[in-house]
């Protein structure tokens, strides 16, 4: 049991206590409800930039690492489709450097052009690496916008192309900051060794202050039900050919997601998993078999991606994934179990972590229900086979389904 403390400011900034007597640390977790999907089509990458620019300098702090390192802090940021997350951690003691620092770059980044064009030029070169340098990295420029018609799932989090990062100005970047940085549009975790009186005259004073901005968010259209299988094929150079098959799946609010999550387990997880046993243990077909969500917030995706072996056709590759698929259907229950129990593994070992405890207080909370932090291991429970059966025949369906051949040249 994670228990936990609300309460609300003023201009709109949402709080979260968590209270661990235990620690010696405290941890202040932002959740800002932006990600790439609140971007314009024609201007993409503005999401995961400014998770470089926070780290640049605010209005009265100029180097952000420097006063934090003082005190024996750390912090990291991460960004996804649907939000920004930044962490704070500081001793006890230490705990006002947080609050300083984090309510510093809410009220506003330095807006430096050179910070911008410094941290265009590092996204850029991300860019290159992880998409365009590596093998297979370039997927889901192909993948996403196959799979997505409207949604703007269709680009990835670091942008459809490297020109949308290059044109960006000051002007787009306060613009930005303005609609979505706003003390309204965040969630803020206070984990660790603080009571409730401490975290909110530190509130009071550090973020109350933070004028509330406008936000205007973007209308995120609705995906249309596919209907009929999409195919697209490409070639580079990469050691194996590879296959990946994207199937829609219900989003994280839905009741459905939990049995589709672990439907991709019961597939996918673990070289006890169907797919691993059945192509590459068995038959040799893959060198590697895999199945995985995306756990998007809107309706995402349930990937199953492998790399096959030396001269196996994709024929040949398709004809085990329905063999598997196949024997899926008739015996869904088989793994059920065994892949509840990892889930809620996974949950148990998680909770141990402060920071986790912070991250996932936020997402629940932005969720709107931050007590499903304590019900994830009974709604993981309650799946029944009945649910399986029906995310097999309403998920893994052919018109339902993206696939791309990735040939080696």
């Amino acid at each position: 049991m994670i228990e936990f403390e609300k309460f609300k400011l003023t201009n709109g900034l949402e709080v979260v206590l968590h209270q661990d007597k235990t620690s010696s640390l405290v941890c202040l977790n932002t959740l800002y409800k932006v990600g790439s999907k609140n971007e314009d089509p024609n201007k993409t990458g503005f999401a995961h930039l400014f998770e470089h620019l926070m780290f640049g300098g605010s209005k009265h702090i100029p180097n952000f690492d420097s006063p934090l390192q003082a005190v024996g802090g750390d912090n990291n940021a991460f960004t996804s489709s649907d939000i920004t997350n930044y962490y704070t951690t500081v001793p006890a003691n230490n705990v006002e450097t947080g609050f300083w620092l984090e309510s510093d770059r809410m009220l506003a980044l330095s807006f430096e052009e050179q910070v911008l064009e410094r941290e265009k030029n590092v996204v850029i070169e991300e860019f290159k690496q992880r998409y365009l340098n590596q093998p297979y990295g370039d997927v889901w420029l192909k993948l996403s916008p196959a799979a997505y018609q409207l949604h703007p799932y269709r680009w990835p989090t670091i942008g459809k192309e490297i020109p949308h990062i290059e044109k960006i100005n000051m002007e787009e970047v306060k613009a930005f900051f303005d609609t979505y940085y706003a003390p309204s549009n965040a969630i803020l975790v206070i984990a660790g060794n603080i009571n409730l009186l401490e975290a909110q005259r530190l509130c009071a004073k550090w973020f109350a202050p933070i004028k509330d901005r406008s936000v205007n968010k973007r209308i995120i259209p609705l995906e249309p039900k596919q209907i009929q299988h999409r195919h697209i094929d490409l070639t580079a150079q990469v050691p194996q050919n590879a296959i990946y098959k994207a199937y829609h799946m219900p989003g994280r609010a839905s009741k459905q997601y939990k049995a589709n999550d672990l439907l991709s387990d019961i597939l996918g997880r673990g070289k006890s998993s169907i797919l691993h046993q059945q192509g590459v243990k068995k038959s040799h077909i893959f060198s590697s078999l895999s199945s995985y969500v995306t756990g998007s917030i809107d309706p995402g995706l349930m990937i199953i991606s492998g790399r096959l072996s030396e001269n196996i056709t994709f024929e040949t590759a398709e004809k085990t994934l329905d063999d598997a698929l196949q024997e899926l259907t008739t015996q869904p229950a088989k793994s059920l179990q065994k892949v509840k129990n990892m889930s809620i593994s996974s949950i148990t070992f998680g909770e141990i972590d402060l920071l986790n405890r912070a991250m996932s207080l936020a997402y629940n909370t932005h969720l709107g229900n931050t007590d499903l932090v304590n019900k994830e291991i009974d709604i993981v429970e309650a799946v029944t086979e009945k649910e399986i059966n029906a995310a097999i025949h309403t998920t893994l369906l052919e018109s339902n389904c993206t696939t791309l051949y990735y040939h080696k040249n």
